[in-house]
């Protein structure tokens, strides 16, 4: 189970990244044949965007790992930590339904796109593929949450660990 874990977050920060790497190189291509070649390329603005996109998506679940999520926790902080339980418990079930919903949708999404063929305008890339990041982040994210809830049950402390532990 270790190995499985160590590989789930060395993917996590792998894919993230690699994708964030990926928009950040294209920029700078973009910006080089744009300004110093004075050739534009019409296809880098809007690559960019998906791969920017995807980058962002894939660190949903990486940012939940390390407990980077955007929270308001003045009232928590207050709370006994029989009450903190709970509200844990809570956030966390439902968080796992936004989840599974979203990823449903995210799957119908992707099928509705496949079927009518749609591409984006400047370089054709077939929609369903721009739209599949929404079911796997989904699912990404969903994992997560499970593991979170799993921790909450058995008792653990939900501080999250380092880079690839």
């Amino acid at each position: 189970m270790k190995k499985l874990k160590k590989f789930w977050n060395l993917f996590e920060e792998v894919s993230a990244g690699t994708f964030f790497f990926a928009g950040i190189t294209l920029i700078f291509y973009g910006v080089l044949m744009r300004y110093v070649f004075n050739e534009p390329k019409a296809w880098v603005e809007e690559v960019v965007r998906y791969v920017i996109i995807w980058g962002v998506f894939l660190g949903f679940s990486l940012a939940l790992r390390h407990n980077q999520h955007i929270q308001v926790d003045i009232v928590y902080d207050k709370l006994p930590k029989k009450a903190k339980f709970f509200v844990d418990l809570f956030a966390t079930l439902v968080s796992i339904a936004f989840c599974a919903v979203y990823t449903y949708y995210g799957i119908i999404l992707v099928e509705n796109r496949f079927t009518s063929g749609m591409v984006s305008l400047d370089v054709g890339i077939p929609m369903w593929i721009v739209y599949l990041i929404l079911p796997i982040s989904g699912t990404m994210f969903l994992l997560r949450f499970v593991e979170r809830l799993v921790n909450i049950v058995r008792g653990k402390d939900v501080q999250y660990d380092n880079p690839i532990t």
